[in-house]
């Protein structure tokens, strides 16, 4: 099973679409500062797209 789950995500954020645009733009920010809104033992992800997700799905990344 995947997580976070596809519902989960979307009740966060309208769409499929800006979900990828939102994501996307988390994993780069990710790879240029390796800044991470939680503690990495936190995360069940090794991956950043992974790691992006959880965030998301936790409400710690939002639209503005």
């Amino acid at each position: 099973m995947i997580y976070p789950s596809i519902d989960k995500l979307l009740t966060q954020v309208g769409s499929k679409y800006l979900l990828v645009n939102l994501v996307s733009k988390r994993v780069k920010e990710i790879e240029e500062t390796e800044h991470l809104q939680m503690k990495d033992n936190e995360y069940k992800s090794q991956k950043n797209i992974g790691k992006a997700l959880e965030e998301v799905s936790k409400g710690l990344i939002h639209l503005d």
